[in-house]
């Protein structure tokens, strides 16, 4: 209980991602009815938005309160003390450091995934002029470089990095991650403060529109590092199955061409406050239509981050991960 405690006040600067949010201030879920769902708005949550839209979540009998934060891997930490019952976010090094240790959440579905084709709706996107310069071809020229990442190593876009380097033979730990904000990246090519940067689109597509950078490699096809975790506590409730029912009925209208039907990129709009065009060029994600936790990557993912020494402690289990 002591360490359980421990972790909680580890935590605890994130609880201030409350100030942050949105939608009702009071207690939510406890009559079963309401689920607040902590989020940074993003098109790799698209079931969400599109479950939310589409009346699915109300079909349930139950009402979804969105409330965006700044950074959804440092959001889980409001699951696990009960300020929200879900976290729609990427999967982080302290989600398994956290679980490993007791913390009360579990991941209860998957979200976007990499296509593994190009373009992509992530890349490593390479300074022009370094790939100009030394005739670079792969991510292999990277090694001992400045890579930006948003929100560093431990972030879900570490392992992201991770999986984009291994077909080159490389670690995190051969070149040197650089914690920078996305909409920063494009700048920190473009004037020499990192070499490279793994970043989404449609922030690729400005960068290479601009002339600063080319897209050098791609994340794997099923890479994720994303998706919905739960408090332990809403884990056993019935608002639980009946929003991930409703969720699913998301993930379903997304697969084949309703990813990018004119309808859907319409919600996707609305809820990332991006515009439909941007959006219409913008390469989608893919989603299992189950949202079912890929266990396999979640272990692939703790591995890395644990090979580049952000883990401390033993490995979480599946078991300990998933509900």
């Amino acid at each position: 209980m002591r360490h359980r405690r421990a972790v909680l006040l580890a935590l605890l600067p994130a609880l201030g991602l409350l100030a942050a949010c949105t939608g009702g201030g009071g207690p939510g879920g406890a009559d079963g009815s309401t689920v607040r769902v902590a989020h940074v708005p993003s098109t790799l949550f698209a079931p969400l938005y599109v479950a939310e839209a589409r009346g699915y979540f109300a079909a349930q009998g139950i009402k979804v309160e969105l409330r965006k934060v700044r950074a959804g891997q440092d959001a889980v930490p409001l699951a696990a003390s009960g300020k929200v019952e879900a976290v729609v976010a990427g999967f982080s090094a302290g989600l398994f450091n956290g679980v490993s240790q007791g913390l009360g959440v579990k991941v209860a579905a998957s979200m976007g995934a990499s296509t593994g084709e190009r373009p992509s709706p992530t890349a490593l996107e390479v300074a022009k002029r370094l790939v100009a310069a030394e005739k670079m071809t792969d991510a292999a020229g990277l090694r001992g470089r400045r890579i930006a990442v948003a929100g560093g190593a431990g972030a879900a876009g570490g392992y992201q990095l991770a999986a984009t380097l291994r077909a080159s033979g490389l670690t995190l730990k051969d070149v040197t991650v650089v914690n920078v904000s996305i909409p920063d990246m494009r700048t920190a090519l473009a004037d020499g403060g990192v070499a490279a940067a793994l970043a989404p689109a449609p922030f690729t597509t400005a960068m290479e529109a601009a002339g600063v950078a080319v897209p050098l490699a791609v994340p794997p096809k099923g890479t994720t590092a994303t998706g919905v975790v739960f408090s332990r506590a809403f884990t056993g409730k019935p608002a639980a199955r009946k929003f991930l029912t409703a969720l699913r009925k998301g993930a379903a209208e997304l697969q084949g061409a309703g990813r990018t039907s004119e309808q859907n990129l319409a919600i996707l709009a609305e809820a990332t406050g991006q515009s439909i065009e941007v959006l219409r060029n913008t390469p989608p994600y893919q989603w299992d239509p189950q949202l079912t936790p890929d266990t396999g990557q979640l272990m692939k993912q703790q591995d890395a981050y644990r090979a580049a020494g952000l883990l401390s402690g033993k490995s979480a289990t599946a078991d300990d991960l998933v509900r």
